[in-house]
């Protein structure tokens, strides 16, 4: 029995280059699925096709652009079976990139590949264990996300700095709500939509957020397991959260964090005590 049922399944990857991202499309090909990239560098990976896509770029979002959002899902074309929201940027980057590529170029992507995705079709985006505090900024997020246009968006984040800081945590906040209030909107066409909350991975990213973070903030993400979870296992929980097996979940925030999250829900593991050290 094929449980997760990839094979032969047309998939998109968006940050295919490196990282989780990377990982979920390696994994895409060797279950036998169809996988189209999308990334500002090109993949080294056996892919159906790339799309190279600078989600920085304003010219990201013009359909008369080749390097173009619209034009790159324009040429994939036919009927898509899975989206893989895995790009991403760091808090090192400017806070404005941070927002275009973690939250506004993302659900630019999912908006253009939904018209594609019939029925039992599923969408998996990349938060972190780092917008776990959502559920105190809902007015802001709320504003944010009642946003449709990428460049209104864009707009109100200039417009709001004290809201966006340094953009990773509003970025991650809003895929965990947008993802949860699309939910309802995207299972009326058959389609579920989940993200994942990684703790901290050991990517080409990782460098950026130990030069930006303490040491001691981020070793505390990783208990109880004391050690940084890999690309292959966030890959993983993706991969699972978009196949056949997982058919009845939807507008979950799933955390693949090594059990960081039910420490901390439970009391067991005390954030603030452990980063005063």
């Amino acid at each position: 029995m094929d449980f997760l049922g990839y094979k032969n399944k047309r998939v998109i990857v968006s940050g295919c280059f490196s990282g989780m991202g990377e990982a979920t499309a390696r994994l895409l090909v060797e279950l036998g699925a169809q996988v189209h990239g999308i990334d500002y560098k090109e993949s080294r990976l056996d892919l159906a096709s790339f799309n190279q896509v600078d989600l920085r770029d304003p010219a990201a979002i013009d359909a008369a652009d080749p390097a173009a959002i619209d034009a790159a899902i324009a040429r994939i074309g036919g009927k898509v079976d899975a989206l893989f929201n895995c790009a991403g940027l760091p808090q090192t980057a400017p806070a404005l990139d941070v927002m275009k590529v973690n939250y506004a170029g993302t659900r630019r992507v999912t908006e253009r590949v939904l018209p594609l995705m019939s029925a039992g079709g599923a969408i998996a985006s990349i938060s972190s264990t780092g917008g776990l505090g959502w559920s105190r900024r809902m007015p802001v997020l709320m504003q944010l996300l009642s946003i449709d246009n990428y460049d209104d968006a864009i707009k109100w984040c200039e417009e709001h700095p004290e809201d966006v800081k340094e953009g990773y945590t509003l970025s991650k906040e809003a895929i965990i709500v947008w993802t949860m209030l699309s939910s309802q909107r995207f299972m009326k066409q058959g389609v579920r939509i989940n993200c994942t909350l990684p703790s901290p991975t050991q990517t080409p990213m990782m460098s950026h957020f130990e030069s930006a973070t303490p040491l001691s903030v981020i070793d505390a993400f990783t208990l109880p397991t004391a050690r940084r979870s890999t690309p292959e296992e966030q890959a993983g929980a993706l991969v699972l959260l978009n196949s056949a097996g997982a058919g009845f979940i939807n507008g979950v925030a799933l955390p693949v964090d090594g059990g960081f999250m039910g420490g901390l829900t439970t009391g067991q593991i005390d954030l603030g005590k452990i980063m005063s050290r």
